[in-house]
């Protein structure tokens, strides 16, 4: 029993101030995957593709301990495509193409070998794909973490309050949380959040780190500050990977081992945003992953002595 991956596997195109791409890899089931593969090897993967979509990168996934069981393939299809730029700052993008092609209709099937996940990642899909799955697993699972974003908040606000009130842990960027609430302040926004269902509210702020909250307790995570942003495309589906990732490795879902896997996963996004697409999550070492960890600890960690 390990982690449930939901959300997509898509083409991206993708230009920044560094360059630009033709159609790569990616989706938010992608990120998740490769990201959540270096805690654990017990990944189980649900998604739509069409057949144009490589039969390699599917291998490769597989060779990462992702089990692609869950992967629809539809025939005379064409899989999910976005395309995006960014502009210099790299916080704001302009979305210049989304087809959606398979996902349009994407009805989703755990597969019965992943029915009993403990952990489950629902990654940024409609809200009724979301509770779709839920329905699906046999248990409760012990943690089940959902990410969404403003879009769904605007065409489907009711469905996912609905989801809400199932799930452990909402991720969502700053800008998101606001809406949601209806509130400036993020610790009041997070409160009212918080009443809506989940047990911990993760609010990421890109390159200024992430906020974790629950209804007693906040913890602030910084961003690692880099020379280099190439491509900030995947990052927070990295970041969710990474964290559900070292908390399956760990079986513990409490507020302080949360915490860790915050470090974790803003880690495996600092590393994400070095390269274009997935490029740089595909080749890393545990001695990478855990020198980076130590980078964040050796950011924030200092010793005062109070008068």
């Amino acid at each position: 029993m390990g982690i449930l991956v939901v959300g997509t596997v898509a083409f991206d195109a993708i230009e920044t101030p560094f360059g630009k791409t033709d159609k790569i890899i990616g989706g938010a089931a992608t990120y998740i995957g490769l990201s959540a593969s270096y805690f654990t090897k017990k990944i189980d993967l649900v998604s739509v593709v069409g057949d144009d979509f490589p039969q390699e990168t599917v291998k490769m996934l597989q060779g990462k301990g992702v089990n692609m069981e869950g992967l629809q393939v539809m025939k005379g299809q064409k899989t999910f495509f976005w395309s995006g730029l960014y502009h210099n700052d790299m916080n704001t993008r302009d979305t210049l193409v989304t087809e959606l092609n398979v996902l349009a209709d994407f009805n989703p099937v755990v597969p019965a070998s992943a029915q009993e996940d403990e952990f489950v990642m629902l990654g940024n899909l409609t809200p009724v794909v979301q509770e779709k799955v839920l329905a699906q697993m046999k248990n409760r699972p012990k943690l089940v973490v959902l990410d969404t974003m403003n879009f769904w908040m605007d065409v489907a606000l009711e469905d996912l309050k609905r989801v809400l009130k199932k799930v452990d842990v909402l991720a969502v960027n700053d800008a998101e949380a606001r809406q949601l609430s209806g509130e400036y302040s993020l610790p009041r926004a997070a409160q009212k959040i918080l009443a809506m269902g989940p047990k911990y509210l993760i609010i990421k702020k890109g390159e200024h780190g992430a906020l974790l909250f629950n209804k007693e307790q906040v913890f602030y995570a910084p961003a690692l500050p880099l020379e280099d942003v190439f491509d900030p495309t995947g990052a927070g589906d990295t970041f969710a990977g990474g964290f559900i990732g070292y908390i399956a490795s760990t079986k513990d879902v409490s507020f302080e081992n949360m915490k860790r896997a915050i470090i974790y996963g803003s880690a495996m996004a600092s590393f994400c945003v070095e390269k274009f697409g997935t490029e740089r999550l595909l080749n890393l070492t545990q001695k990478e992953v855990e020198g980076r960890v130590q980078q964040f600890v050796d950011l924030v960690q200092f010793d005062i002595d109070l008068v």
